[in-house]
């Protein structure tokens, strides 16, 4: 089963526990239905507010370590407390949404739940905080430090320029040069070329083309 319902106590096997008194306050108090997911390699959370029919929904990816899921959760809470406030009349990650997603992070902040170099990472980006946790590149290289080592799993940025990688489903690709902010890699298969972000994750294949 991809999707599980989470039911709220237990919630602290995710997030620190000292989060957890006030997350809670926010889900019981706009009756939200939470939901942890499998990994997702395009988002890492998700909100969609109540209708009629169905109260206001809340996925987060449960690979998360306990410090990346609290900040996605709180990012999913700023959707729906902006959405509380605005209904659709403001962009979803407009002006409204950051000073909420900001005020949110301020109160958890306050409370020294975060590791020294994770609050510094927001604090740094707190005045302009970007649509998605993905897009603070120098905060996910941070948070990578805090989840289960694994000797497989590398970012684009650490491979040497050709190498070979895998993104999963027999997906095999060629690392290229950097194109700005993202590298420029082809499918193997297809002879395509994708760009990727310098920190996704990907694993090294066994094999090395030259050039």
């Amino acid at each position: 089963m991809s999707k599980k319902e989470a039911p709220l106590q237990y919630l602290q096997q995710f997030i620190p526990t000292a989060a957890v008194p006030g997350i809670l306050n926010y889900l019981h108090h706009y009756k939200v239905h939470l939901t942890i997911t499998r990994e997702r390699k395009t988002i890492l959370g998700d909100y969609r507010h109540a209708t009629n029919n169905q109260a206001h929904r809340i996925s987060v990816n449960g690979n998360l370590n306990p410090y990346a899921f609290l900040i996605t959760l709180i990012h999913e809470l700023a959707h729906l407390v902006t959405f509380m406030q605005y209904g659709n009349r403001v962009q979803s990650h407009g002006r409204e949404w950051k000073n909420t997603f900001a005020r949110l992070l301020k109160d958890f902040l306050e409370n020294r739940i975060f590791p020294e170099p994770v609050e510094s990472a927001l604090r740094a980006s707190i005045h302009d905080l970007p649509a998605s946790s993905c897009a603070d590149e120098n905060l996910m290289r941070i948070l990578r430090n805090y989840d289960p080592q694994s000797e497989h799993m590398v970012m684009v940025e650490q491979l040497p320029e050709g190498q070979l990688f895998d993104i999963g489903e027999g997906r095999i690709f060629k690392k290229g040069r950097k194109l700005r902010k993202r590298y420029q890699c082809t499918e193997v298969k297809t002879g395509k070329v994708y760009l990727f972000s310098p920190i996704y994750e990907v694993k090294e294949y066994p094999e090395r083309k030259a050039g």
